[in-house]
C-alpha cells in the first residue's frame, strides 16, 4: 500500500480536521480541539489560522456560508475526510502492532 505524502498528520491538523466534521469558526475550532484532545492540544490563534491557510490550500477544508458575516466558518471536505480516515487507520495499525508485540 502506497502511503500518502500528507501522512502522518500532525496532532494539531488531525484535531482541526476532526473538529470540522461539523462546520465551525476559528474560536469554536480552538475550543473543540482542546476538548477532543482532552486538553492535550491548546492552540494560539496564529497557529490555528496558519493551519487553516495550509488546509485550505490542500483542499482538506473549505469555507462555508455563515449567517454571521463577522466570522469565517469552515468545514472538512471529502478529501479532508479521506486523509483523516487514512491517518486514523494508520494509527490503528500502529496500536495493533504494538499490542501484538507487548502481549
Amino acid at each position: 500500500m502506497k502511503r500518502d505524502k500528507h501522512l502522518p498528520l500532525t496532532e494539531t491538523v488531525y484535531y482541526i480536521l476532526l473538529a470540522l466534521i461539523k462546520p465551525a469558526h476559528g474560536y469554536l475550532i480552538m475550543q473543540k480541539v482542546e476538548e477532543l484532545s482532552g486538553g492535550q492540544v491548546r492552540m494560539a490563534a496564529g497557529t490555528l489560522y496558519g493551519a487553516i491557510e495550509n488546509l485550505l490550500k490542500l483542499g482538506f477544508i473549505q469555507p462555508v456560508a455563515s449567517e454571521d458575516g463577522r466570522r469565517k466558518v469552515y468545514a472538512i471536505t471529502g478529501m479532508g475526510l479521506n486523509i483523516l480516515q487514512s491517518d486514523m487507520e494508520r494509527m490503528k495499525h500502529m496500536i495493533n502492532a504494538a499490542n501484538d508485540q507487548l502481549a
